[in-house]
């Protein structure tokens, strides 16, 4: 039982704190040996389409093209393509009063995947951006992606999904937005290192002829698209100055509809990607991808029971598990106190912290459940938002 408890312990830590810590270790070694990575030039600047796949998105359209036209990068060398494949709201309409945009649609719904893999075979530029109907673009978001396409090993670029959050933000808010700092940082080390692993699906972009079509039922497009072309040998790049901002999830019930799609997309991604897992054939990206994103999804969540039962088997042995059982029972008191806080003003954020992390880790036996069930839908509905994004 000992044996049992300090695996799994170990396991846990490991995932959540361990590899950031060998991450930020392996990268300061990396810098003494090489030295800090050169920036780009900054010279390059290639024709782009930005893709949006949008169902239903007339509220947010208008204020998508805008901010667009507004972004440090040639107008001219800047394409708009939008597939509202199924929208009956009238965003079709909407985009079409727009020379500059290009307006794909078939009025059946067949997933965002779907969407992506038809507005592809039409992209002619030699870099596609794809992004979020319901975000905004800092400005100099597309300029500072594409200069990573300088490199010729770069074969897909990542931007950074930022949280606008207000005073009176819920737990789903304070706990999202802590998250996502938490992963800016692994994946500017990752990036350093060798390749992110995933890019965010509210702001990424690929070398147009790397781009294969994805299975029509891929509920995880973007991690998909992007780890399978770090499989080919090309890096994922980063730049957290490349930004997409979204509001948080509405609630936490929001948040766990989210979250379950994402669990039970990551299980779907980790059988898809499975050559992946071979450490001997892709070395460190193997090393990468199994710390950064395999065990958050598989053996993380399982081991969180088998350390609250062991620790409580091993009461008797002395004062140290005595003192880890408390401290797990007042982690998980501090979550229950988060769900009765929920949408009260937050005073100190941490108070979320623990349940936005059960509420991460309860979705992955959702997501697993509904993966072995066959019950995600590719034609998800996208979790309701807090207030407008404002203030870029």
């Amino acid at each position: 039982m000992t044996i049992v408890f300090w695996t799994a312990l170990g396991l846990v830590v490991y995932t959540y704190v361990g590899y950031g810590l060998v991450l930020y270790l392996l990268v300061l070694a990396k810098r003494l040996i090489k030295g800090r990575p050169q920036p780009a030039s900054g010279t390059y600047e290639p024709e782009v389409t930005l893709l949006v796949a949008a169902y239903n998105e007339k509220d947010y359209a208008a204020r998508k093209v805008e901010n667009t036209r507004q972004l440090d990068y040639p107008a001219e060398k800047l394409k708009q393509v939008w597939i509202t494949d199924g929208s009956d709201d009238g965003t079709p309409d909407l985009l079409r009063e727009y020379e500059d945009v290009t307006v794909l649609h078939e009025n059946a719904r067949n997933g965002k995947i779907a969407a992506m893999n038809r507005g592809m075979q039409l992209v002619d530029t030699p870099i596609v951006v794809f992004s979020d109907a319901n975000t905004l673009l800092g400005k100099e978001s597309i300029r500072r992606i594409v200069n990573l396409f300088e490199r010729p090993t770069t074969g897909c670029v990542s931007g950074e999904k930022r949280i606008r959050t207000g005073e009176a933000e819920a737990a789903a808010g304070a706990g999202e937005g802590l998250y996502w700092r938490y992963e800016s940082t692994l994946k500017k080390w990752d990036a350093e290192l060798y390749s992110v692993v995933g890019a965010a699906g509210e702001l990424f972009a690929v070398r147009t002829e790397l781009y294969q079509h994805v299975e029509p039922d891929t509920l995880l497009d973007d991690f998909i698209v992007s780890l399978r072309i770090a499989k080919r040998g090309y890096t994922i790049q980063y730049d957290p100055e490349a930004y997409a901002i979204e509001t948080a999830s509405a609630n936490v019930q929001e948040e766990l509809k989210r979250k379950i799609r994402i669990a039970a997309g990551g299980i779907q991604s980790i059988v898809r990607l499975a050559p992946l897992l071979n450490i001997f054939k892709y070395g460190i990206l193997s090393f990468q991808y199994i710390s950064h994103r395999v065990l958050r999804w598989t053996l993380a969540p399982l081991a969180l029971p088998v350390i609250f039962i062991s620790n409580a088997l091993l009461w008797n042995q002395g004062l140290l598990y005595q003192v880890l059982f408390l401290g797990q029972v007042a982690f998980y008191a501090a979550a229950l106190l988060g769900w009765y806080l929920e949408h009260r003003k937050i005073k100190l954020k941490l108070l979320f912290v623990p349940y936005y992390f059960f509420i991460m880790n309860y979705a992955v036996y959702r997501g697993f459940g509904r993966y072995l069930a066959r019950k995600q839908d590719v034609r998800w509905e996208r979790a309701k938002r807090g207030d407008a994004v404002a203030g870029l």
